[in-house]
């Protein structure tokens, strides 16, 4: 049976992620309703104004003789700049061209000292500010060093070490000229050396390798220089390309060699060079949520000039840039290219690795986020849905008998939230266990994410990433029963999560007892039931607690709750002891003067 939609004879239709079935009959001029009883034809119930994932899009073009291209995201948004007249890819002319800074990119092993080593260059401790030691954000500075007579600026990018990262530490080589690998002379070749140096190949660019803790007595950087052959890497010394350094970044040893490296390097292998006229683009390494100052940016500028008060669009955040700050904290006027900034006036906060541009005025960069920020909403929207198909139905109600973890993640910095659910979906999870992300953020924990999780029909937890919920956001998440968790250090909240996926986390409770009740009268109204005239004998009575009902010592009634409690005629959250109050039992009628009510909660008990 058809029902009148247009056939295709191998016409072309190209559709944006998560498009819906009435953008399709938009393109082929054909009445939405009739793709929605074509997809019931084939199985399937779609709306018109939900978003289709690819293979339902692939699915009715197929059917109805379409070839459905799906436009990819990157292509979808120079699609988008050019309705702007903005050319990200334009060839610039040779004579705007000006020589720029080299941006350095450091990788490596956990606790190889990366950081120290920066620490070094730029002689300002960042260390002590991190958590256990070890970098959880990208940072990004910019050093002077002489060089042949002339004052060269190098930028350096500080990537995590952790393998959590990974995601981020690949967006740190997507900027990048050059890479420093450190490899830690005592420790030599780790797992996360090869990953960073998988890295850096994939990105295509040069390697100076910075081989630290030289001064160590068990220090064998030959070692590390035979380890290193085996991946591609051979030392000058033994007759191939690669530069490496005997560094020792506490001592201050080796600092000055290296930098000699890095610019020998770009010079010898790199051609840098961007215009410096014209407006600014780039790249935002890293974005947080300030509580005074608002959205704030890292942004490196890679080509044109950043001045405050321009109108820029990052991802889907856009503003006027009220200031920038330099490293140091101090306020620039305006960033040239390999320049990382720190801009404040975003509306929003972009995704680390999102790139940004500058436009002419605020109405452009505006009717550019919207519209990327529309288009990411109908791809997500379309990516969690999945399909509903007559088949899948049965499939769907078999799978309300798993256990699933359900998250909400908020962190202090965007590149964070994006590595911590990158690092949980690469988790190795049993099938009979799924783990679901309803909501990722940036900033404080909000009442927002407390209701959302509590709104969810199964239980969700709130994963704190350096960041806190005020007092009475954790007010409301005791009353809605949401838990909260909060950690400082990424690997700390993967291993724990990873362990209650696998069932090694199953709370234990234990049964706490709040306080008991005389009952002294019993009120009886038609409307709600028979009330009790109660005195607290001991600890506290609390609204919506379990609670049991004795009659000379006897249980008459279990597992019931207080379902509305008073003082006189004011509503009450919990009465102590010695004081009077009236209560009622949800869906219980039967209590006698005499009876006492204990009230009791279920504990989580701290494992031995």
């Amino acid at each position: 049976m058809s029902s009148g939609a247009p056939r295709g004879q191998g016409q072309v239709v190209r559709l944006s992620r998560g498009a819906s079935l009435s953008d399709f009959a938009d393109k082929i001029n054909a009445n939405p309703g009739s793709l929605v009883q074509e997809m019931f034809n084939l199985g399937e119930m779609v709306t018109a104004t939900q978003s289709c994932s690819d293979e339902t899009l692939l699915l009715i073009g197929e059917h109805l003789g379409f070839d459905v291209q799906i436009v990819s995201p990157e292509d979808e948004d120079r699609e988008l700049l050019a309705q702007f007249n903005i050319d990200l890819d334009a060839e610039v002319a040779e004579d705007r061209l000006v020589s720029r800074a080299p941006v350095v990119t450091v990788m490596g092993h956990v606790d190889h000292g990366k950081t120290k080593l920066l620490d070094a260059i730029r002689k300002a401790n960042v260390v002590a500010g991190e958590a256990g030691g070890i970098t959880q954000h990208i940072g990004a500075y910019q050093v002077h060093v002489p060089h042949e007579g002339i004052d060269r600026a190098v930028t350096f990018i500080d990537t995590p070490g952790h393998e959590a990262f990974t995601a981020m530490r690949a967006r740190g080589a997507q900027v990048t000229d050059i890479v420093v690998l450190v490899v830690a002379a005592d420790d030599g070749v780790m797992p996360q050396t090869i990953e960073a140096l998988n890295h850096a190949k994939a990105a295509d660019v040069p390697i100076v390798v910075a081989v630290n803790k030289v001064d160590k007595p068990e220090a064998n950087p030959d070692k590390v220089r035979q380890q290193l052959t085996e991946y591609g890497l051979v030392a000058e010394e033994y007759g191939g390309d690669t530069m490496f350094v005997n560094v020792a970044a506490k001592p201050g040893i080796g600092i000055d060699e290296l930098l000699e490296a890095v610019l020998l390097t770009a010079d010898a292998s790199l051609e840098l060079t961007a215009p410096i006229d014209g407006p600014a683009q780039g790249v935002a390494i890293e974005a947080h949520l300030d509580k005074g100052r608002g959205a704030v940016a890292t942004v490196l500028v890679q080509k044109g000039t950043l001045r405050a008060g321009d109108s820029i669009v990052a991802g889907g955040a856009h503003g006027r840039v009220r200031a920038m700050l330099d490293e140091n904290g101090n306020q620039v006027a305006e960033a040239g290219p390999a320049r990382p900034v720190l801009v404040l006036g975003l509306t929003a906060v972009p995704g680390a690795g999102d790139t940004f541009l500058a436009a002419e005025d605020d109405r452009t960069v505006r009717q550019i986020a919207e519209q990327r920020q529309a288009r990411r909403r109908a791809a997500s929207f379309a990516n969690s849905r999945g399909r509903a198909t007559l088949e899948t139905l049965m499939e769907q109600l078999k799978e309300g008998e798993k256990t699933s973890l359900n998250l909400v993640l908020k962190g202090d910095v965007s590149g964070s939230v994006e590595a911590l659910e990158d690092a949980l979906f690469n988790l190795d999870i049993p099938e009979e266990v799924q783990l679901r992300i309803i909501h990722r953020g940036v900033g404080a924990i909000t009442e927002s994410d407390v209701m959302l999780a509590s709104a969810s029909s199964e239980a969700v937890t709130i994963i704190g990433f350096n960041v806190r919920a005020a007092n009475k956001v954790r007010e409301i998440a005791d009353r809605e029963g949401v838990e909260i968790r909060y950690y400082t250090v990424i690997y700390q909240a993967i291993e724990e999560i990873d362990a209650a996926l696998k069932g090694l986390l199953k709370p234990e409770y234990e049964e706490v007892e709040l306080g008991s009740a005389e009952i002294r009268d019993v009120f009886r109204s038609s409307k709600i039931g028979n009330i009790s005239g109660c005195i607290v004998r001991s600890g506290i009575i609390r609204r919506n607690a379990k609670a049991r009902l004795l009659r000379d010592g006897a249980v008459v009634a279990d597992n019931l709750t207080i379902s509305s409690l008073k003082r006189f005629k004011d509503d009450a959250t919990e009465v102590r002891e010695g004081f009077e109050c009236g209560l009622t039992l949800a869906g219980f009628n039967n209590v006698q003067v005499g009876d006492t009510i204990e009230t009791f909660e279920m504990r989580e008990k701290p494992r031995a």
